[in-house]
Order: structure tokens, then sequence, then C-alpha cells
């Protein structure tokens, strides 16, 4: 098994995929006609957005995410060798600062920022 993509539920698929190409320089490689679900170009492991609408469909509740509320439990990590520079460019783009570029012990430079979804991206540094 693999992990095959990562699904944020949004309002507004084609402005989450517009807000990533801005903030993060990552390309659309898909938008459904619908405009129910969007993919980025991301490696092997898709990023891809999803309506509320058809995330509902699936039959589960599930917590909406806000910009207003505490972010989810999770995060997704973006990996660069300019930190300082994508991470201004996030904030630029509409991104929310939650922690500014810090070296960790370990080495990596870390950083986070919220989307207007409220999701929580990490924008790093490779490790090692």
């Amino acid at each position: 098994m693999k992990l095959g993509y990562t699904l944020f539920y949004v309002d507004d698929v084609a402005a989450a995929l517009s807000f990533y190409e801005k903030a993060f320089g990552l390309k659309t490689a898909f938008l459904h006609e619908s405009g129910q679900y969007g993919e980025l170009e991301t490696g092997e492991t898709k990023l891809g957005f999803v309506h509320h609408e058809t995330a509902e469909s699936h039959g589960f509740e599930y917590e909406r995410s806000s910009a207003q509320k505490k972010p989810a439990a999770c995060e997704i990590g973006l990996v660069t060798k300019d930190v300082a520079g994508a991470f201004d460019r996030a904030i630029a783009a509409g991104a929310a600062s939650v922690s500014k570029p810090k070296e960790k012990p370990w080495g990596q430079v870390v950083s986070y920022v919220r989307d207007p979804n409220g999701f929580l991206v990490e924008i790093c540094s490779p490790m090692g």
C-alpha cells in the first residue's frame, strides 16, 4: 500500500487551487468541469480539494475547517531550500502567519501558515 493523496474539503475548489498556486508555486494538475474536485501537481502523492457538497455525499459527518476556528490536529508539509522566501510568498498571497521560520535542534528550518480555509501548512527545509 502507498499514500495516494491528501484531500481538503472546501467551499471553493478553484479558489483553493489558485491560492496554492500563488502562495506555494504549485501547479493545478486537474480541475473537474463541475468544480467539485481538483488536484495540484505535488509529485507522486497528490494534494486535492473536494467541494463540501461532494464530501457530504460520502455519508459521514465532519467538522468544517475555517480560518476562524483552531486548526485540525494535522498538517501538510511543503519542503523547500528557501523557507524564509516561501514563507514570505505565502503571507503575501493571503496565508495567515502561525510561526515564522526557525531552525530546529535537528537542523531543519520550519515555519507554519494557515491557508484561507484554515488548514495548517508547514513550510520546511529538507531533512538531513
